[in-house]
């Protein structure tokens, strides 16, 4: 009696040689578009970008104009060919988190990333501050991506508000978030900037972590501690006559969080 014939069906796991395409694929599409920012850049530095068309951008890179259009949508978005990358790298940052991180830390990590992008490539990053300072449009551009990274951190504060910290109005939290998410975006890009003025010369880590410092202090207490699905931290207690203080708090809580609950503490006698 004939056997019936074994199924050529294998469960559905992730296939390691796609896997491994799906990666050169993406390094191919990156490394295209740096070739194509290089050449408008060099075209835009030599004849004026008003005077630059597409089509010699394209010719510059050794492509057709339509692999041009595959990867930019026009030549201004040419010279910005990282940001969609680094967008994704800062929302993984997100993602990623730690549960017992404060929500305003992981957004300047993740802010970090832009960073490590413009850090990578000092010579055309300089270069290419430079051209954005000359043309209005280029800058519109700047400031179009600045604004993706503004709304993706806005989106992620706004999930990490601890709701014993406002006694006023909770609606205010949208405010909060929005303006904390711009300020930690503005510190990183006036160091960036006073990086690119001194040539990309300097320690811009140790900048970095000035700047997102002051943001930490102004904004970082009306933001919940940790994630929003983490327990709430548990309550603290002050003795009576005023003698004694005794305050809880997890071992495994960071110092900071841990003199934030001695100060409310304090603050209650």
């Amino acid at each position: 009696m004939p056997q019936p014939a074994k199924s050529s069906r294998t469960p559905a796991t992730p296939d390691p040689p796609e896997s491994a395409a799906g990666s050169r694929a993406a390094a191919q599409r990156l490394k295209m578009r740096r070739e194509l920012a290089a050449a408008a850049m060099e075209l835009f530095a030599t004849k004026g970008y008003e005077a630059t068309t597409v089509d010699e951008i394209a010719a510059q890179a050794g492509v057709a104009r339509r692999t041009f259009f595959r990867h930019f949508r026009s030549k201004e978005e040419a010279i910005f060919p990282d940001h969609d990358d680094t967008l994704i790298r800062a929302e993984a940052v997100l993602n990623a988190a730690p549960a017992h991180e404060h929500p305003l830390d992981t957004v300047c990590r993740g802010i970090k990333e832009v960073m490590k992008m413009y850090a990578a490539r000092p010579e055309i990053s300089v270069a290419r501050y430079k051209l954005t300072r000359e043309v209005p449009t280029l800058r519109e551009a700047e400031i179009a991506s600045v604004a993706r990274y503004e709304r993706l951190f806005t989106r992620y504060l706004l999930g990490h508000f601890d709701e014993h910290a406002h006694d006023d109005d909770a609606n205010d939290d949208p405010l909060l978030a929005e303006v904390a998410a711009s300020a930690v975006v503005t510190a990183h890009n006036h160091v960036l900037r006073r990086w690119l003025r001194a040539g990309g010369q300097g320690d811009v880590e140790a900048q970095l972590d000035h700047a997102f410092a002051i943001v930490r202090k102004t904004f970082g207490a009306g933001i919940g501690i940790g994630r929003s699905t983490a327990p709430k931290p548990p309550p603290t207690s002050v003795s009576a006559q005023g003698e004694v203080l005794v305050t809880v708090a997890r071992t495994d809580a960071p110092l900071d969080e841990v003199m934030r609950t001695i100060e409310a503490a304090l603050k209650d006698r």
